[in-house]
């Protein structure tokens, strides 16, 4: 029998891969991951769910780490337990720089749906104004 070739270290398909999402829900996860640390949880609580370690295995399978950190803790009745704490990994971070430069890049030049709201928010009062001016003025 014949003994396996060893592996060398390339990286693997899921490395490459470039992460992309436009889950609103992992968005504010990532949003959370970018600053610190954080427990199940606080999670759940951040980005709306109620299912952080689906949540985090929908990242993993888009590409990230996402690493679960084992810590020791007391629960309520103070009993020891080992609560998880998710984190990104230098890799994760500089996929999710990379990910959002490209999708800031794409949005220059484009009105955000809310900027589009605001805008018009805006705009009605002041068209209405003109027109009573024109009016007023007998140029209407």
């Amino acid at each position: 029998m014949k003994t396996p070739a060893p592996q060398t270290a390339e990286t693997s398909a899921l490395e490459q891969r470039q992460f992309y999402t436009d889950n609103p829900r992992h968005c504010r996860a990532l949003a959370l991951l970018l600053q610190r640390p954080a427990k199940r949880e606080e999670l759940d609580a951040r980005a709306g769910c109620s299912n952080a370690p689906e949540l985090v295995a929908e990242l993993r399978r888009r590409g990230l780490e996402v690493p679960c950190e084992r810590i020791e803790a007391l629960d309520r009745d103070g009993s020891p337990c080992r609560p998880g704490v998710y984190h990104l990994t230098p890799a994760d971070r500089a996929k999710l720089n990379r990910w959002l430069a490209q999708r800031e890049a794409g949005r220059r030049g484009f009105i955000t749906p809310s900027m589009a709201g605001w805008l018009a928010v805006i705009a009605a009062p002041a068209a209405a104004c003109a027109a009573a001016l024109l009016r007023f003025l007998g140029w209407a």
